[in-house]
């Protein structure tokens, strides 16, 4: 039987980016991360803790994962990685990510929902900045507490390489992505940069980040312009 999907989840993936809608640009992706993270942090008591977010190495915003689903279910997204800058102060320069995933089930319907991970240690950063990484493997991914917790509070969560969030229909939450592939996309930061720069060449250096980043690299320093010792 499990042979048997196999070609349902291959087809799945294959035709989720045309599911998708229109191919947007990086321009507006950008955007749109900027604004899901700015409404996140903004929502009363919905927030990302800002504990967390201040001990957080890198984030990646992936606005709309779209999920489609006909008896196999499969997700596909695009969006942003951005690290701390060596220093500790400010944050690197857009990369870009894609995640892919399916899962098992009997389901029909379709999705969008934004998610929002937050790498806690090295070793969290170094697998993000693999060409290819699933999460839950190299480094545990535990969903992400909510709300404006103190230190105390959100301690338990520290030990965890990586924290996802999701955000569907205005309902803000951890969630778990396990199993699911974060990759580099080198076709957008070539959109960005003009040259098909890997990720761990645009957050580890000084690359001068593309115009329609400003806004969101603006929204970073605002809510945790450094890291937090």
């Amino acid at each position: 039987m499990k042979a048997a999907m196999r070609p349902l989840i291959a087809l799945c993936l294959f035709t989720l980016p045309t599911f998708a809608a229109k191919e947007e640009s990086v321009a507006q992706r950008l955007n749109e991360a900027t604004d899901i993270f700015t409404e996140i942090m903004n929502a009363p008591d919905k927030s990302i803790p800002a504990d967390l977010l201040n001990k957080a190495h890198c984030i990646v915003l992936v606005p709309a994962l779209k999920s489609a689903a006909f008896i196999v279910g499969a997700k596909y997204g695009k969006g942003f990685l951005l690290c701390r800058k060596q220093s500790g102060i400010g944050w690197s320069a857009p990369a870009a990510v894609r995640i892919e995933g399916g899962s098992f089930g009997f389901q029909i319907g379709g999705s969008a929902t934004d998610i929002v991970m937050l790498v806690m240690n090295q070793q969290g950063v170094d697998a993000l900045l693999s060409s290819q990484y699933t999460l839950g493997g190299q480094a545990e991914v535990a969903g992400g507490p909510v709300g404006r917790a103190s230190s105390a509070q959100t301690s338990g969560w520290m030990n965890a390489g990586i924290l996802s969030y999701s955000r569907s229909r205005g309902i803000f939450a951890g969630i778990s992505l396990q199993g699911s592939t974060l990759r580099q996309d080198l076709d957008d930061n070539q959109a960005m940069y003009g040259k098909r720069l890997d990720n761990k060449q645009i957050v580890t250096s000084n690359i001068r980040p593309p115009r329609a980043a400003r806004k969101l690299l603006s929204e970073l320093d605002r809510y945790s312009p450094r890291l937090a010792k």
